[in-house]
């Protein structure tokens, strides 16, 4: 089985000759570290797709299997398996030196770096190569994105789902066929780095506060459960012990001040902290610690939260206009990107096509997305087999893409094309070697709405960009309440603490250019109004730097888009909001953002009432 055409017509880009290990892992549940392996395969393979090495096994977790009905590994099964410490020197040999390739491949080496840990070791894995990110790159002619899907549109034959070493040899098949269409359209491949770790440990749940905030600490008043409390500066107990005491207590300890803050604890009210000065400005009371050790011996009873509900599944339609939400955060001053010629679309004359822009300035590109997204067609920022024209500005032509889109025969056109184009006009788009369908998913821009549906599973909002300058671009999210500001420090979700506690937001990395945002909205609590999606660059680039930036929200794993937009932020800005997520009704919206700062993410952040630093 070669992995790669013996005789392509264009070199294969570089990054594509590896040594692989693919695998797949049947578990107890969903979140790594809480639950466990229950199956695991491992299927290796050189550069040129020849098989080196397999090794399948159930695995006994000592807890409950889980969901049975799904993987079928009932605990009978499991009574006689060994433990993943008596396989982990066979499962780390097969690993080792190899890039660790899996569907969805964050899921399956989240699972195996935990299982490491609990044996305490790492995962020997320094590079991983998820098959659902590469897709989405390739943009196969399929419905959707999941395992099955996939094997079909390419040639391998499923036997049996949710089998571990069935699934592994299908993994292997997709291999096989994402990368031969991505060689054809000359992509980079998503590796992504992950060097090995030893600070995974195993799940422990942390509550957020239980309880709503009452207000502001009076004088001479009692602590109520759900009042946020700073603390800052030296104190005689430890801060840990104190942080502790607090929690216990049902206070909710924040690591920055804001407005919503009930009280900070100071030993000295002079040290001109940064804490201390946002609580002047913002009128908090202070109090000592002595008196704050009183007060935690009577804290008076709190007003619990509201729990998520369950509402019926209501048919809106797909997009609907609206004003922005009314009430904003107190953020330092703003720019807002240009919104091109159009703020919604003028015909639907391209509607069902996929427009790739090259060369010309940021502005120059910026302008000839928005006039394709007017036309009706969504803007791509990658070469894939979905685009289906492309449109060259200035300097276009050097592109080293053009190849492969002569190759291709896909349509090419000049910035005029776009000015009037016309259903009657337009051939059917070009259908490349590996297939092109209609774009089916609602094509948004900034300021547009859609009502997200209760499909019971959760959304995902993913940011894709095309690396055009060597820079991070770092993907977060904030939970806000109706005052616009984080109920708890861990309602920031971030690169540094990826997962809400509750596991209802989480953040996830497919690729160096490719991270997402995954939200169960039937299981926020009622306090949560609002999921402001942002990213920030770490360092002295700029998002014109970086390029478009294109967003998809979809509702389950490997499931087609239901919407899309490609945001283009102006010259200087440093962060950008993407994307929010909020409450209408008993329902949820997403409305498409695209509003750039020139300050970095600990600003933006401090706006929500969050510190990212101590």
């Amino acid at each position: 089985m070669a992995l790669l055409s013996s005789s392509p017509k264009s070199p294969a880009p570089p990054g594509y000759f590896h040594d692989w290990a693919l695998v797949d892992v049947e578990t107890s549940g969903l979140r790594p570290g809480r639950d466990r392996v229950l199956s695991l395969a491992i299927l290796t393979l050189d550069a040129y797709g020849n098989r080196t090495g397999e090794f399948s096994t159930l695995l006994n977790p000592g807890c409950d299997p889980g969901p049975v009905h799904i993987h079928g590994l009932t605990p009978a099964r499991l009574a006689g398996a060994p433990t993943f410490e008596e396989i982990a020197p066979q499962v780390g040999a097969l690993l080792s030196n190899r890039v660790l390739v899996a569907h969805n491949a964050q899921f399956d080496y989240d699972f195996l770096a935990h299982e490491f840990a609990h044996v305490r070791s790492w995962v020997p894995v320094s590079r991983r190569l998820c098959t659902l990110a590469l897709n989405r790159l390739v943009g196969p002619a399929t419905p959707d994105l999941k395992l099955g899907t996939l094997a079909e549109h390419y040639g391998v034959r499923q036997e049996k789902a949710h089998d571990a070493q069935d699934d592994v040899r299908v993994l292997s098949g997709i291999l096989r066929g994402s990368l031969s269409a991505a060689e054809q359209l000359g992509l980079s491949l998503p590796l992504l780095d992950c060097p090995p770790r030893q600070d995974y440990k195993p799940y422990v749940p942390k509550a957020p506060c239980a309880y709503r905030n009452p207000g502001r600490l009076t004088p001479g008043g009692h602590l109520v459960q759900g009042m946020k409390v700073a603390i800052t500066g030296d104190t005689r107990v430890s801060r840990e012990e104190l942080i502790a005491r607090s929690v216990a207590a049902g206070l909710n300890v924040m690591t920055s001040v804001s407005g919503r803050t009930s009280a900070v604890v100071t030993n000295d009210a002079g040290a001109g902290s940064a804490k201390l000065g946002r609580a002047a400005d913002e009128g908090v009371p202070l109090v000592d610690e002595p008196t704050y050790l009183r007060l935690l011996e009577s804290v008076q009873p709190g007003q619990a939260k509201g729990t998520a509900r369950q509402r019926r599944t209501v048919e809106r339609p797909a997009s609907v206009p609206t004003a922005p939400p009314a009430s904003t955060p107190s953020l330092p001053a703003q720019r807002t990107a240009a919104p091109g010629p159009s703020t919604a679309p003028a015909d639907q004359s391209l509607t069902g096509r996929r427009v790739l822009v090259l060369g010309g300035t940021h502005d120059e590109a910026a302008e000839a997305r928005a006039r394709a997204v007017a036309h009706g067609a969504s803007a791509a920022v990658n070469l894939s087999a979905s685009v289906s024209d492309v449109v060259v500005l200035p300097g276009g032509e050097a592109d080293r893409r053009m190849s492969r889109i002569a190759t291709l025969g896909l349509r090419v056109h000049d910035a005029d094309w776009l000015l009037a184009p016309t259903a009657t006009s337009l051939p059917a788009p070009a259908r490349s070697a590996a297939g092109s369908r209609s774009d089916t998913a609602a094509v948004l821009v900034r300021g547009a709405v859609i009502d997200l549906s209760d499909t019971g599973t959760a959304w995902t909002v993913a940011a894709t960009w095309r690396q055009q300058t060597a820079c991070v671009v770092d993907v977060v999210a904030f939970a806000v309440d109706g005052h616009e500001q984080v109920p708890g420090d861990e309602d920031f979700v971030f690169y540094g603490a990826p997962e809400h506690p509750d596991g209802t937001v989480r953040l996830g990395t497919d690729g160096p250019t490719e991270q997402a945002v995954t939200a169960d909205l039937e299981r926020l609590p009622l306090e949560i109004h609002r999921i402001v999606i942002a990213a920030a660059i770490d360092g002295a680039a700029t998002f014109s730097d970086v390029g478009a930036i294109e967003i998809t929200a979809t509702s389950g794993i490997g499931a087609a888009p239901t919407a899309r937009a490609t945001l283009d932020a102006a010259t200087t800005e440093r962060t950008m909001i993407l994307v929010e997520l909020y409450r209408r009704g008993e329902g949820w919206r997403l409305r498409v953002v695209g509003q750039g700062y020139d300050h970095g993410l600990a600003d933006l952040a401090r706006g929500y009432g969050v510190d990212v630093a101590e």
